[in-house]
This record gives structure tokens, C-alpha cells and sequence, in this order.
């Protein structure tokens, strides 16, 4: 499974009802993260989730469903989190 599938797989666990995700690696080429294979990616998603929780928490909630490829795979992700109430 390629990488952006497991983390489209791990973020279903959110529920989201709009999710975009865009890898960014190609624009860091030769930056230190992309040396080492760590990947960037820009990602917005829209989930009843959020619904009432502040910024850090909704990163939180997605690092959690993310879990070990924040740490091994993922080296920048850019985050825009919001619910459904704030399209």
C-alpha cells in the first residue's frame, strides 16, 4: 500500500466528509527530511469530529489516527482541520 493510501486509510477513522491530500515532496527536494525519504504533505479535511475543539486538538486527534507515520514516514505535514459548521 502506498503511503498516501495508508494515510487516507488511517484518517477514515475520522469520519472526514471532504478530505484532500497533496504531496509536497517534489517542492523540498534536497532538504534534510527529503534526503532521509520523509515525505511532505499538505492536508484539509472536514470531519463532525472537530465539531467544538480548538486547533491543537483537532492536530492531535489527527497525529493520534496517524499514529507511527508521523514518527517514520511523515516528515512535515501542513494541516487545515475544520467542521462541517465552518464551510
Amino acid at each position: 500500500m502506498s503511503l498516501e493510501a495508508e494515510i487516507r486509510q488511517r484518517l477514515a477513522a475520522l469520519a472526514p466528509t471532504q478530505l484532500e491530500l497533496i504531496d509536497d515532496s517534489a517542492l523540498h527536494a534536497g532538504h534534510a527530511g527529503a534526503r532521509a525519504g520523509g515525505k511532505h504533505f499538505r492536508l484539509a479535511i472536514v470531519a463532525p469530529a472537530f465539531a467544538g475543539k480548538n486547533t491543537v486538538a483537532r492536530h492531535r486527534m489527527i497525529y493520534d489516527a496517524l499514529g507511527d507515520l508521523m514518527r517514520r514516514d511523515i516528515h512535515a505535514l501542513a494541516i487545515q482541520a475544520r467542521s462541517p459548521e465552518e464551510l
